[in-house]
């Protein structure tokens, strides 16, 4: 095909009209021609540029239908073909259309096959492998029987892996046999695995020879499954995913079995291979730790090993054993790693082994101090050894914060480190919360001292705070919010100390109403979120709705259809529902957030607590938060809701979900912090079932 005909009309078009992720398409036209027509380098930066306008991060648009053309017949122009292949079997498998109708881009990809069929019997086998790959995501069930027919000749065993992949997309029932007989250990490598993955996808069942197949790849060297697309994993990742996603017992069983097999084969190359996939197990399914355990105890010296024990937690009690006596060990690297899984497996048993040597296991301590994870009990030799360490000159500002919130977990019973906490004060401000903390435990004249301490720095409203919890004296927090307010810093901190205030801070209402944002600017996060703890502080305050409520409304207002303010709104609603039945006039904007998964389970809350009674509708509302946390979008806000409600309001059908989420087998918490999914789901698990 020749480019003048390729490109006749790209000038035409009305690229100015069609969205890609960076705007108007008018650059599509110049980036078209150097890909087609330029040196390497403007080939390699146009491909890029057109990833990132019309495959951007895996999101297509309307651009990228009007593309599809001109890269079809740049690819048949054999210029770049392999690389134009690739970007349209791209485009062609995203599920992730903005603003263009279900499945335009794999139409318009699938309107091009006769100018992709034919590069199927190119000589080059990368373009035969990249046609195969692009012609299975267009979906097109008519492509079968040239799939089939090139089945017959295709020498390569690459190609042929893609062939028969492409084909069971088209259609699985066409290809089951073929792939029966490549399950077996002559087959080669990318052919089996092929074969397995169709196997799954037809949910066969899963047999010996299957089993024997899966772990006859490993170790799987450089093979990966669909290598081309943004979803490349490792084979056996996928394998074990798709017989957990069959969900049934002897899919689990089928997959465990592997697992095991792998984790305790003698070649250490497959096992640090089965290590990361059944980290992947024990993060989807509630039934993976019990039964991969005692393999997994049996590496704990490998890294990957020692991370997953720690996120097991107590589940992995019984591997506290094997972690206490590697922390114990010489090896500084090895003894830091197993004593941070340890503190979260057993954390009365690490405490001792921290003490001895605080200043040689960093690990450790991070997990020790971490804030949002588990409070360590008190420890005397842990508490002595942490105040010596905070008087080290020239302690790095991480480990001061750590030590510094180990201390405040442990509050009234670490009384002793005031002076140390007063010392470091100066130069690490967030030791202000400890100082406030642990001074209750510390005598009259210790908590003299440090509130002076406090008082002496002036500026953050945090330092104010902890003065005030110290000693109930309400003018050094005054002074501070007037100071930070008027300064626009720390409005968001400063507004919510107000409020805390109540009506102490009566004095402070200018200053709050001046610090509001600008109703009329591009919404900014920061703001937003000032604007939020300012409409708290006002009615905490004077308790007028008058003044407040369209607060809230013009947040709300000004982030609807808007990505990134998922906090921001779910704040919001939380203030909302403080102000009670005052917050009426916005309910039908928290009706209309009940179908946003991310943010139903706060609407929900925020409706109950300011509907009427008599006109709430409480099987609607638990139906938007069952549907969040079955999408896993917010479950811990879920079970918040389910909690207020009371299972006697929910009818029979929810409860039968209710106890789905508890007592399945798959996880329900797949977001939030990685070390504490495992123990968040487990939580949340046993406080559904409770329900």
């Amino acid at each position: 095909m020749d480019l003048a005909d390729v490109f006749a009309g790209l000038d035409a078009h009305p690229w100015a009209s069609v969205p890609h992720a960076y705007g108007p398409a008018e650059d599509l036209p110049d980036l078209l021609r150097a890909l087609a027509e330029g040196d390497d380098e403007e080939a390699e930066e146009a491909l890029s540029d057109l990833y990132g306008a019309i495959l951007h991060q895996g999101t297509v648009y309307a651009a990228s239908v009007d593309a599809v053309p001109y890269l079809a017949g740049i690819a048949a122009a054999g210029r770049r073909t392999v690389e134009v292949l690739c970007l349209l079997g791209g485009l062609a498998e995203s599920e992730d259309e903005w603003k263009v109708p279900v499945g335009a881009v794999r139409d318009a990809v699938a309107a091009q096959l006769p100018l992709i069929l034919p590069r199927l019997a190119d000589e080059d086998e990368s373009v035969r492998l990249l046609a195969a790959w692009t012609v299975g995501h267009a979906g097109v069930a008519h492509a079968l029987p040239v799939l089939r027919s090139r089945w017959a000749t295709e020498k390569d065993v690459d190609v042929r892996a893609q062939l028969l992949t492409a084909m069971g997309r088209l259609s699985l029932s066409a290809v089951l046999d073929d792939a029966t007989a490549l399950i077996a250990p002559d087959t080669p490598a990318p052919l089996r695995l092929a074969a397995l993955l169709i196997s799954l996808r037809a949910e066969e069942p899963w047999t010996a020879a299957h089993h024997a197949a899966a772990l006859g790849l490993l170790p799987t060297g450089d093979l990966t499954v669909d290598p081309y697309g943004p979803h490349a994993r490792e084979p056996l990742h996928a394998i074990v995913d798709g017989l957990l996603l069959l969900d049934s017992e002897d899919g689990r069983e089928g997959a465990f079995a592997l697992l095991e097999a792998a984790l305790r084969d003698p070649r250490p190359e497959v096992r640090n291979e089965a290590l990361p996939v059944a980290d992947h197990a024990c993060c989807v399914s509630r039934s993976a730790p019990r039964r991969l355990l005692p393999a997994i105890a049996a590496l704990a010296a490998e890294p990957w090993a020692a991370t997953l024990l720690a996120k097991l937690g107590p589940l992995a009690a019984e591997a506290a054993p094997v972690l206490a006596e590697l922390a114990a060990q010489p090896d500084d690297e090895a003894a830091d790693r197993a004593l941070a899984a340890l503190l979260r497996v057993e954390p009365r048993q690490a405490a001792p082994l921290l003490a001895r040597d605080l200043d040689r296991r960093p690990r450790a301590l991070e997990v020790a101090g971490d804030p949002y994870g588990p409070v360590l009990p008190f420890a005397p030799g842990l508490l002595a050894a942490a105040r010596a360490r905070l008087t080290v000159e020239g302690l790095e500002s991480t480990e001061t914060a750590t030590l510094v919130h180990l201390l405040r977990r442990w509050g009234p019973q670490a009384a002793a480190a005031l002076p140390e906490l007063t010392a470091v004060l100066p130069r690490f401000h967030h030791a202000a919360a400890a100082i406030s903390a642990v001074a209750a435990g510390g005598s009259a004249a210790e908590r003299r001292r440090a509130a002076a301490v406090l008082r002496e720095l002036a500026g953050p409203v945090a330092v104010a705070r902890a003065h005030h919890d110290l000693t109930g004296e309400t003018g050094f927090l005054l002074d501070t919010v007037t100071e930070r307010l008027a300064a626009s810093c720390e409005v968001a901190e400063a507004a919510r100390a107000a409020g805390d205030l109540g009506a102490a801070a009566a004095g402070l209402l200018p200053a709050l109403r001046a610090a509001l944002g600008d109703a009329d600017a591009e919404p900014a996060v920061a703001s937003l979120d000032a604007d939020v703890a300012i409409a708290v502080a006002l009615w905490r305050i004077e308790g007028d709705a008058e003044e407040v409520v369209p607060v809230l409304a013009s947040v709300l207002d000004r982030v609807q259809g808007r990505q990134w303010y998922r906090w921001t709104v779910v704040e919001a609603l939380r203030a909302a529902a403080l102000l009670g039945t005052a917050a009426r006039p916005l309910i039908p904007r928290l009706e209309g957030l009940l179908d946003d998964p991310e943010k139903a389970p706060a609407a929900a809350l925020a409706l109950l607590d300011i509907t009427d009674p008599d006109t709430v509708d409480p099987a609607r509302l638990a139906d938007a938060v069952l549907r969040s946390a079955e999408a896993g979008a917010d479950v811990r806000g879920a079970c918040e809701f389910l909690q207020a409600l009371g299972a006697d309001a929910l009818h029979t059908a929810q409860r039968w979900r209710i106890a789905e989420l508890a007592e399945d087998d798959r996880r329900i918490v797949a977001f939030g912090s990685v070390i504490d999914s495992i123990r968040e789901d487990e939580r949340l698990r046993a406080l559904l079932a409770g329900l």
